[in-house]
């Protein structure tokens, strides 16, 4: 049995991004966008509004980055998705968030989450697709494992919870791409 609940937003995962771009002035400003992913092989697409600063700042700039928010940093992550850029221009700093230019793109990488996409900006549809170009991905060599590679259970990212409002971390393997599908024999 089925319980149907209509229409929602209801999606799991749901991904916990940070989105930075500079603005004119070349002051970082960041924002949690929760509505994204990969758009294409290698681009990520953000659903983004125009009253956000950062998207005022993105289309100024021609880029951003995207940060993996991680389960250490919860309590910055939601903070600059409830408050403004547009009334709050010190947000960051009230976060306690320190950014460093990236190397790939004209964007602030935020040296306080491990994982971090840079992006140019290709295009910005009508309907607030963002779609950008991912140039670089960088992360902090503490969430690196044996291999060299981005170690999710080290790297600690969370996801949205719409149903509940909550924030969840993801981490544990559970099976493997494109292999355990194998175990089902085909005719």
């Amino acid at each position: 049995m089925r319980k149907n609940f209509g229409k929602k937003t209801w999606v799991y995962p749901m991904p916990v991004f940070i989105v930075a771009a500079y603005g004119e002035n070349g002051k970082p400003c960041c924002m949690n966008a929760a509505w994204g992913g990969i758009y294409d092989t290698d681009q990520i697409m953000l659903c983004l509004a125009d009253n956000h600063k950062t998207t005022a700042n993105i289309k100024a700039s021609g880029a951003f980055t995207v940060s993996i928010a991680d389960e250490k940093h919860i309590t910055e992550a939601d903070y600059v998705g409830i408050v403004s850029g547009n009334t709050v221009p010190d947000k960051m700093e009230k976060a306690g968030l320190h950014t460093v230019k990236s190397e790939f793109v004209n964007a602030p990488v935020i040296t306080e989450f491990p994982m971090t996409v840079e992006c140019s900006l290709l295009k910005f549809n009508e309907d607030g697709i963002c779609i950008g170009q991912i140039v670089n991905v960088s992360a902090d060599e503490s969430v690196l494992g044996a291999d060299g590679e981005i170690d999710p259970g080290k790297l600690g990212a969370i996801t949205f919870d719409s149903v509940h409002g909550t924030y969840l971390k993801l981490g544990e393997k559970v099976g493997n791409a494109f292999s355990d599908g194998k175990k089902i024999k085909q005719d």
